[in-house]
């Protein structure tokens, strides 16, 4: 089987990748629903179990969402891939300002962020310009969106808003702009092969983010910082980094790492992905939002995309930037 694999075109390997992936969630997803039929008609399980199987196919609803926008990236080319993930920034930037209560003065701050800085990042990763792509928010930015809101006679709150806005502009458009940019390195001996790339990043950090999930309601221990998250504790943390780590590591074969530098690139994608998906939980708490939305509203207050990807921008920079500099791609 893995010869047959190797013997294929780098194409015929990423299509095959899609392949499984989609039918193993096929799979998984068909068994879930039908669970929930029969729960539904016949009820066997306590109220607990069945909000955990509801939660699970709330997790595969994020995972085929994911896969579904690679292959499209992938299918359509690097260009609308850079283009994808550029409205994908866009509506989560979109997110996280309804979370930040803003004024008049910040429209022009608003409009420079959305429609000058979104296009100019993403312009910068489609023409492969990375040393400039990785200073241009934040220093270029950073020093701009104060200006503009100085500009617009509004010094209430100053400090606080334009902090609000550069950051939001750091996770949702820096953050994401480095997921297509994986899409133009080059390593020796692996051209064409760049989609496994993304796939090997989002495979490594949803599994750690969902490891540590599920152990941390198995185990039922006290969570660290309650105030932020009531399922974060040292133990699932670990346990879920140690898991996914060893799977990506497992998975070396589809990436231009060896087992022991796939392993440590996989433990640094997990640490950045795991602390971003605390962070961004902590932003909710200070913004008085639920950690799951209720009756089917995102818990960003509007679609719930930034918890889709919230985990991903975090770790797209980091593992951007390590591999970058390590292999000089």
């Amino acid at each position: 089987m893995n010869q047959f694999l190797r013997n294929l075109t780098p194409t015929q390997q990423v299509a095959a990748l899609f392949l499984i992936v989609f039918g193993v969630l096929a799979i998984v997803s068909a068994t879930a629903f039908f669970l929930t039929f029969r729960e539904r008609r016949n009820p066997v399980h306590d109220a607990t179990w069945q909000a955990e199987l509801a939660h699970f196919r709330g997790l595969l609803g994020t995972t085929w969402f994911m896969a579904v926008i690679f292959w499209i990236g992938w299918a359509l080319g690097e260009t609308v891939a850079t283009v994808l993930f550029a409205l994908i920034a866009f509506f989560s930037l979109r997110e996280f300002i309804t979370l930040s209560p803003t004024r008049r003065g910040d429209h022009r701050s608003l409009i420079l962020a959305f429609f000058v800085v979104l296009p100019i990042q993403f312009w910068l990763v489609a023409t492969a310009r990375f040393d400039l792509f990785t200073v241009f928010i934040p220093v270029y930015v950073f020093l701009a969106i104060p200006v503009a809101s100085a500009l617009a006679n509004d010094p209430s709150q100053f400090l606080e808003r334009n902090a609000k806005l550069q950051w939001g502009i750091m996770v949702c458009v820096y953050g994401m702009s480095h997921v297509p940019a994986l899409l133009l390195l080059s390593f020796p001996g692996y051209e064409g092969k760049s989609a496994f790339l993304v796939f090997f990043l989002v495979f490594v950090v949803q599994t750690s983010v969902l490891v540590q999930h599920l152990i941390s309601r198995r185990t039922q221990r006290a969570p660290f910082a309650p105030n932020v998250s009531r399922s974060f504790n040292w133990t699932s943390w670990g346990i879920g980094i140690v898991v996914a780590s060893l799977v990506g590591a497992l998975f070396s074969f589809i990436t231009p790492f060896k087992f022991g530098q796939a392993l440590a690139v996989s433990v640094i994608a997990c640490i950045a992905g795991s602390m971003g998906h605390l962070v961004m939980k902590a932003l909710k708490r200070d913004r008085g939002i639920p950690n799951w939305g209720k009756k089917g509203v995102g818990v960003t207050g509007a679609n719930g995309l930034l918890d889709r990807v919230d985990a991903l921008c975090f770790a797209a920079p980091i593992f951007f930037h390590s591999i970058r500099w390590y292999f000089n791609a």
